[in-house]
């Protein structure tokens, strides 16, 4: 074989060779990731999924909390996660059947490593401690072994992650009730006539922490805080977002393993089923959508409505919880969600609203990195030092106004380019080959 014929069979994905549902799919995922990432960007950390704190009980800025947690939150990070399960098929499928030997698993492994580069990017200079890239980076390669697996086998690895996932958030839950417990006992001892050893002096401890932090006083302690520092020097943002990600990220990666790893085997069954592609009956999607969003939505009330009973303390919520069911109510609804837009596809009525998305999700990589450029410049101390400045409903309007530049720049961009900047890198670094960039004239 010679040099020129493993360029052309190792060659990216041509514009021809595209699937275009799948672009306008990321396209609505990458904007839909920016409406879950809005409050962490904007917000000072305790008031993002706390309304009572600022007082916003029936607002606006209450409703638009209530709304985004009840029906879209987790779910567009799920879609993403099962567009890169089904992305990874796309990318290894044509060259297994091209080449053989390790040179698709070559490309494959440098182009998640290459990955795990551009998370270090999007976290240590760009300031995002809410960063995914590692996530996909790291886990997509564990998804390699299970690649030629069949949909059936893939649907039920999907489902043991699930059982992972709810078993562990189940664990946790109990876990902190157990602190309330313990301590509570021990609180009740008369200490006047019984003298407390270490162990119950750390238990009781343990669970007057979990208290102080639950309460009003605590979190606005930790809000004022959050806003010193976010909008301080750059060398006092730089250590405290890089320190929030390195603080979390072996247990997210670890909590987040099965979460993960749960949508990807699905992002690889629903493309090899056809699902992802449009090619499924009216009946799968109709089922998808109404069983999805009816069952995931109504779990969502029950999972919201006891922390709006406590007042968002989480002592007293975690008190009354017997059972934790975020990930239930959010599988149901991001397989209800996709259901939704994949209706809108077949009905043939949205045509515009897919061809508006297509180019955003082709540059989806790019999107994803500026979305952390643009909202850090607007709100970190570095920037424009809008952080904790807004009420909620009202950085949805810069949510709006990110979105407008996105969709503008990409599709003014793809019309002279064949890849978004970053893409245009991490193909040309995968291949250890610079790309072409340029559209042809005639193209």
């Amino acid at each position: 074989m010679t040099k020129d014929s493993i360029t052309v069979l190792t060659a990216p994905v041509s514009q021809q060779e595209r699937i275009i549902i799948l672009d306008s799919l990321r396209g609505f995922a990458i904007l839909g990731i920016l409406l879950m990432n809005m409050p962490a960007f904007a917000l000072p950390m305790p008031v993002q999924h706390d309304p009572s704190l600022l007082n916003e009980w029936g607002t606006i800025d209450f409703k638009a909390w209530n709304f985004v947690q009840w029906f879209p939150e987790g779910t567009q990070r799920a879609i993403f996660s099962m567009l890169f399960g089904a992305g990874i098929l796309l990318f290894i499928g044509g060259k297994e059947k091209r080449l053989g030997g390790m040179m698709p698993a070559d490309y494959f492994f440098r182009r998640q490593l290459w990955l795990m580069v551009f998370s270090l990017f999007d976290v240590f200079i760009l300031l995002w401690f809410g960063d995914i890239l590692l996530d996909y980076a790291v886990l997509g390669m564990v998804m390699f072994a299970f690649r030629k697996l069949s949909p059936k086998a893939l649907l039920i690895g999907a489902g043991f992650c699930f059982l992972f996932m709810m078993t562990r958030e189940n664990r946790d839950l109990y876990h902190e009730k157990e602190i309330i417990h313990r301590g509570e006992v021990i609180a009740a001892i008369d200490t006047t006539k019984i003298k407390l050893n270490a162990i119950q002096k750390e238990e009781l401890g343990a669970m007057q922490e979990f208290k102080e932090k639950s309460t009003h006083e605590s979190k606005v302690k930790r809000m004022e805080k959050d806003i010193q520092k976010t909008t301080g020097s750059y060398k006092n943002l730089y250590e405290y977002r890089t320190s929030i990600y390195i603080d979390n990220l072996v247990r997210y990666l670890f909590y987040g393993l099965w979460d993960v790893l749960l949508f990807m085997f699905l992002g690889m069954a629903f493309f090899k089923m056809g699902i992802l592609t449009g090619q499924a009956p009216f009946k799968v999607y109709w089922c998808m959508c109404i069983v999805g969003l009816g069952v995931g939505l109504t779990l969502s009330y029950f999972r919201l409505q006891p922390m709006v009973d406590t007042q968002f303390n989480w002592f007293e919520y975690t008190k009354k919880t017997s059972f934790a069911f975020y990930e239930l109510s959010r599988t149901f609804r991001s397989i209800g969600i996709l259901g939704l837009i994949m209706l809108l596809y077949k009905s043939g009525w949205f045509k515009w609203l897919f061809a508006l998305l297509r180019p955003v999700g082709q540059m989806a990589f790019t999107n994803y990195l500026v979305q952390s450029l643009l909202c850090g410049l607007f709100f970190y101390g570095i920037g424009f030092g809008m952080y904790g400045k807004l009420q909620r409903h009202e950085i949805y309007y810069v949510l709006a106004a990110v979105w407008g530049i996105q969709i503008i720049y990409s599709h003014t961009w793809l019309s002279y380019f064949r890849f978004g900047p970053m893409e245009w890198a991490w193909r040309s670094l995968t291949y250890w080959k610079k790309q072409p960039f340029r559209k042809e004239k005639n193209s």
